[in-house]
């Protein structure tokens, strides 16, 4: 990787850092296409089960580059950009993707964001979606992520005004799972990261692609889909150990407590 963005990988957990500080982190052209390249390759890893994605302070990402956009409106839509799946802001991927929103996500920062699997919060964060106000529209899935996390009205609202939105109402409104002052933010999310490389990475993937997949079904539809997966997980990983598995979960529980 190159100073732009930054890759670090230990113990089944990568961290991937946006690094352009002085410029909020926003993302140019280098910097798109060298966070797809890294994300595509932590996803053919077999030894990383999970990645955080943040971005060097004081941001996590101030979304596209507008300096680079108006002098080239057809960035967006020439060389990797090209095509849906390049054009978003990470690949679709298997390996759960945890945000540490260590600051301002706006626009296609909060985009960014959205396409995490879940996201954890420094108190500084903050989320706004401004595309109406610069006069762009979403293309990376906002109105399809932003409206399943919030609700369809919450969205309208943040996407009509521009208006900017505090963390701890983010954590209320269910857009991130915590909030955490800003110094516990990376052990936090790396905390979160190793418990999910814990588990079977295999069935982790499993869980989750059935959670997207329902998103795309009736509920009655996701009932019979789920049961579906189910069988063809159970047929696939011929059963396995399940009585160590199941001991080894209680002795987890317990130590929780």
């Amino acid at each position: 990787m190159s100073e732009i963005l930054l890759s670090d990988s230990r113990d089944g957990v990568a961290t991937v850092t946006l690094n352009r500080p002085g410029a909020r982190n926003a993302l140019d052209a280098a910097l798109r296409a060298e966070l797809h390249t890294a994300m595509a390759d932590l996803e053919a890893d077999p030894t990383v089960a999970a990645v955080v994605l943040t971005g060097s302070d004081p941001a996590f990402c101030a979304g596209l580059d507008l300096k680079e956009l108006a002098g080239d409106p057809s960035a967006l839509s020439g060389g990797r950009d090209q095509g849906f799946e390049l054009r978003r802001p990470i690949p679709t991927m298997q390996t759960p993707v945890i945000g540490a929103i260590n600051g301002v996500a706006i626009t296609g920062g909060f985009e960014l964001a959205l396409a995490c699997d879940f996201l954890v919060a420094s108190e500084h964060a903050r989320f706004a979606d401004t595309h109406a106000r610069v006069g762009i529209m979403p293309g990376w899935g906002l109105t399809v992520n932003l409206a399943e996390a919030v609700g369809v009205r919450r969205a309208k609202e943040l996407s009509a005004t521009g208006n900017f939105l505090d963390a701890t109402t983010a954590c209320e409104w269910g857009l991130v799972n915590h909030v955490v002052p800003h110094e516990e933010l990376m052990a936090a999310a790396t905390r979160l990261a190793r418990d999910v490389a814990e588990a079977e990475p295999a069935a982790v993937q499993h869980v989750l692609a059935t959670y997207d997949a329902a998103a795309d079904c009736t509920r009655a539809e996701a009932f019979q889909m789920e049961a579906r997966r189910s069988g063809e997980w159970l047929t696939s990983r011929g059963g396995g150990d399940l009585d160590a598995a199941r001991k080894a979960v209680t002795e987890r529980g317990r130590r929780q407590v």
